[in-house]
């Protein structure tokens, strides 16, 4: 059950043993059309006679409303608490999100970092909280293969406070100084962008889409990528790094949250510390002038994607949270 903007330009990716329940998604403030779409939802759960439900935290009413259903009830958190300037997630109130995490039967989070975080804030056991990596993702919606562009940096994602992205911009001097005829691409939406274009020494030096990027053009950037950066100043885990890895790229991310997990530093990538744009700059400019390295981090990290991050992976390790669940609350078992 998915809304249908994220959910169509996918349906065809799914096996016919899964049924899509598409629907519309509504603006918080449609109280009323949000509680009727909650209670179809809840309705389709039960005559489809779920013997788990399984929810991605997030929304208001999904927080509120699932788990009061009368199943066995996975919850999959992304983020322990909201990041700084991040002001989608904080529309959710935390005590909606509290809800689901206090009915959860099992949760599952995708870095140990979120895990230990998790516990410190949560009275739920250890045995509870399984650590399932981000699945590999991005490859499926490449429409076509680009050709890598040189000494080409990617910022990509929501651009909010935390992402660090001043840092990154604060570096460009620094690399284009080494690198004269590096360029930083920056993709996403979020905050007001004015200010960060006013950090800019050299505005010719930055590529610009702050709108929101569409699957394939999403694989296509990353596929002209040199180098992605994720400058984070404050971090649990991210999408982007196994996105960078799916096509091959190596990363250079902060030292902060669960970062450090998904990056062998000095293997996938570089490791340098938050706030520290001299750091990050030399760290980027390495990678910049030794395609060689760049190739052999690459190769490291589809090499891992591939292993610890496939489809088939992470499958199996929900299954087991499943069957998990289902022990302990029916004598049902689930059909693989």
């Amino acid at each position: 059950m998915l809304p249908e903007e994220q959910s169509l330009p996918h349906s065809s990716l799914l096996d016919p043993a899964v049924t899509l329940y598409p629907f519309a998604a509504c603006r918080l403030r449609q109280p009323l059309r949000q509680l009727s779409g909650i209670h179809k939802l809840r309705e389709q759960i039960r005559r489809f006679s779920a013997d788990v439900v399984h929810l991605q935290a997030g929304h208001f009413w999904f927080n509120i409303s699932l788990p009061l259903l009368r199943r066995p009830f996975v919850l999959t958190i992304h983020d322990s608490q909201p990041h700084p300037g991040d002001l989608p997630s904080q529309r959710t109130p935390q005590w909606a999100s509290e809800i689901a995490c206090r009915r959860a039967d099992e949760v599952i989070v995708h870095a140990e970092y979120v895990k230990q975080s998790f516990l410190a804030t949560h009275s739920i056991g250890a045995e509870h909280l399984h650590v399932i990596p981000h699945i590999k993702l991005g490859e499926e919606t490449a429409q076509t293969e680009a050709l890598e562009e040189d000494n080409t940096v990617l910022f990509f994602g929501r651009i909010w406070e935390y992402k660090g992205l001043e840092y990154l911009i604060r570096a460009e001097p620094l690399i284009t100084a080494e690198v004269p005829d590096a360029k930083i691409v920056i993709a996403g939406q979020g905050e007001d962008f004015a200010r960060y274009r006013q950090m800019m020494v050299h505005p010719e030096n930055f590529v610009v889409l702050n709108r929101y990027v569409s699957d394939a053009d999403r694989a296509e950037l990353f596929q002209r990528a040199s180098v992605v950066a994720l400058p984070y100043i404050e971090a649990s885990q991210s999408g982007v790094i196994p996105l960078a890895y799916t096509f091959s790229k190596p990363v250079v991310a902060t030292t902060v949250g669960g970062l450090p997990e998904a990056v062998d530093d000095g293997l996938t990538g570089f490791c340098v510390p938050p706030r520290d744009e001299k750091a990050l700059a030399r760290a980027i400019v390495q990678l910049l002038k030794d395609p060689a390295l760049r190739k052999r981090f690459g190769a490291n990290a589809n090499r891992r994607i591939n292993t610890e991050c496939s489809p088939a992976t992470v499958a199996k390790s929900t299954l087991e949270v499943y069957r998990r669940v289902l022990a302990r609350s029916a004598p049902k078992t689930l059909a693989v």
